[in-house]
C-alpha cells in the first residue's frame, strides 16, 4: 500500500468521523424553545385552574 493511499484514508475517516459527531452532538436549548415551553406550561396551568374552579 502506498502511504500516499493511507493518509488520505486517515484523511477521510477523520473527517466522516468529526462530521459524524458534530451531527451527533447534543442540542443546546435556545432562548426561543424554552419559551415556548414555559408558555405552553403556563397554558397548562391555566387550563387546569380554570376547571378546577369550574370556569
Amino acid at each position: 500500500m502506498n502511504k500516499r493511499n493511507f493518509y488520505v484514508g486517515m484523511g477521510m475517516g477523520l473527517a466522516v468521523g468529526g462530521l459524524a459527531a458534530w451531527t451527533m452532538r447534543p442540542k443546546k436549548p435556545t432562548v426561543k424553545t424554552m419559551a415556548g415551553r414555559a408558555l405552553k406550561t403556563m397554558g397548562e396551568v391555566a387550563d387546569a385552574v380554570t376547571e378546577l374552579l369550574g370556569l
